[in-house]
């Protein structure tokens, strides 16, 4: 059997070895454009920063190496320029030469990734983008002097690109046309992530477009110019399916090929993995476009596992995603808040801001936590994390439970490894299953940040059970100050009529809750507490 892959990298080369490690007689040729076939994509941004100082740390396997130990015929620049699928042969193009010929298969693998969009606007090739080795040896070699930059788009990309170039000491923008940074998250969410990103001197341009990009500067969509003797372009990728869609090959809605749960294209013969295909999406079973290195990866061991004739299912994707922004961890898996109300989907919203260990033992630090959950069923719909140590094993344990099938409320079940200096007894996965919990079953009732002005309009009066110091420091407007050990004999200072109670995170809030609900009163808690708030309302007042 011979099989043919086009493009190597994350889904290319997962499948060439794992296919080798199966099928040992197999023949096994990989047609690769690039001057590199198997690299460190995701750590290109902290070669540009100098976070990873050595180039050849960022290539993995040779051409050479991949022969010796896989016995692959592993051939770079080479471009596959047709498919022909009743023929089953490519037409392939030798880029140091010029030369074409005609390669055949029985098995065909498209790994041919995602391509960086750049808008057509006025002088744009002057920007840089960021998807391979290529790629950040020009960014290296451009940033050598540069004073001023530019980076456009403020998802993972664009924030990684700025934090690097802070690291080199260059002067650096963010232009992004929504109002916030880090798409996939909530507002307030990302709010605290914007607040580091302008700590560390980065300069947010948010709501805002680029329209022109000049000589040493750029202008945005309100007249105004921003220095940029740099500018890179991270506004997102897209599908390289051109290849797939000359040759008749189904193109989902999203631009990505269609494939099915074993990776078959609609064309026999032919299969699709990584960033080039469409993706089952694990809330609704639709078809999206998930760009991730892990599931490029997966795919590529599962098309192997496919063409050997084993049992494979591809799993829907979560999305589950994670970066570091200076001294900040982001992760999130499954849907936002936003989304979910885009589509009209029920939901139910859980903020935590719990510590990352133990609050007696030294260094503990906050980090904030949202919970999706289905009302009716329990399922768990989405999570987001942000703060700093324990972000990345709580998103995962989350993750974990999403994909297995855990209900919300179940988290509180979860015997989870705890020391002190890892974890608490209580952990904050098992919080928020006891928050879960606590809401299906009706001990307690939420409302949302931005629920506040429309409660207040409604004639709720806003209670805030913090301490005096706490309250003086900054309260929520129209909030009278009741400390929590002091509600009970101050219960008669609190108006008839609905109630809403408040304190710095949401735990007191809950107990005081409770309380005003079992003497009578109609009492519901905000859930996260002023902080969640504080942060969204801060972020939007900026």
């Amino acid at each position: 059997m011979k099989v043919v892959i086009v493009g190597g990298v994350a889904g290319g080369m997962s499948a060439a070895t794992r296919l080798r490690r199966l099928y040992e007689s197999a023949e096994i040729v990989v047609l690769e454009r690039g001057d590199h076939v198997s690299f460190a994509n995701c750590g290109l941004p902290y070669y540009v920063g100098g976070v990873i100082p050595k180039r050849e740390s960022l290539l993995l396997q040779t051409p050479e190496s991949l022969a010796a130990r896989f016995r692959l015929d592993v051939r770079v620049r080479h471009e596959v320029v047709a498919i022909d699928p009743d023929g089953r042969t490519v037409t392939v193009r030798a880029l140091d030469s010029g030369r074409e010929y005609v390669e055949a298969f029985d098995e065909l693998v498209l790994s041919t990734g995602a391509a960086a969009i750049v808008p057509p606007l006025p002088g744009v090739e002057r920007a840089l983008v960021l998807r391979d080795v290529a790629d950040v040896d020009r960014l290296v070699q451009a940033v050598a002097g540069v004073r001023s930059a530019v980076v456009v788009g403020a998802g993972f990309i664009g924030v990684e690109m700025a934090e690097n170039l802070v690291r080199r000491g260059i002067s650096t923008t963010v232009v992004e046309r929504a109002p916030q940074v880090l798409a996939p998250l909530d507002i307030e969410m990302a709010a605290p992530v914007a607040a580091e990103m302008r700590d560390h001197g980065i300069r947010l341009e948010l709501g805002a477009e680029l329209i022109r990009v000049d000589g040493d500067t750029v202008t945005l969509s309100d007249g105004r110019v921003v220095a940029a003797e740099l500018v890179v372009m991270a506004i997102g990728v897209r599908p390289e399916s051109a290849l797939a869609h000359a040759a008749g090959l189904a193109v989902g809605p999203g631009g990505g090929i269609v494939v099915d749960d074993r990776m078959r294209t609609s064309a026999p013969h032919i299969h699709a993995v990584g960033d080039v295909v469409e993706k089952r999406d694990a809330v609704t079973g639709q078809s999206a476009l998930v760009p991730l290195a892990n599931a490029a990866n997966r795919q590529g061991r599962l098309v192997a596992d496919a063409i050997s004739g084993l049992p494979v299912t591809d799993p829907p994707a979560q999305g589950t995603a994670i970066v570091g922004v200076f001294d900040l961890t982001v992760a999130m898996t499954g849907w936002s808040e936003k989304r979910l109300r885009a589509a009209d989907r029920p939901f139910r919203v859980l903020h935590s801001h719990p510590l990352a260990h133990a609050g007696y033992y030294p260094d503990a630090r906050a980090m904030s936590v949202k919970l999706l959950v289905d009302p009716d069923t329990d399922a768990i719909l989405g999570a987001q994390a942000v703060g700093g140590e324990g972000v990345d094993k709580r998103i995962d344990v989350l993750a974990t439970a999403m994909a297995g099938g855990i209900a919300a409320s179940r988290l509180m079940d979860l015997e989870l490894a705890y020391a002190p200096q890892f974890g608490s007894a209580k952990d904050p996965v098992n919080m928020l299953g006891y928050m879960a919990d606590n809401l299906r079953v009706g001990a307690i009732r939420t409302v949302q940040w931005h629920e506040i002005g429309e409660a207040i309009v409604a004639g709720a009066q806003l209670v805030d059970v913090r301490s005096r110091e706490e309250f003086i420091a900054g309260s929520i407007p129209c909030a009278v100050n009741i400390p929590l050990d002091e509600l009970r004999e101050r219960v008669a200072e609190i108006p008839a009529g609905p109630v809403v109670v408040f304190c710095q995170v949401g735990q007191r809030g809950n107990t005081a809750t409770r309380l005003l609900t079992q003497l009578g009163r109609d009492a519901v808690n905000l859930d996260g507490g002023y902080r969640t708030w504080r942060d969204a309302v801060a972020d939007q007042n900026r």
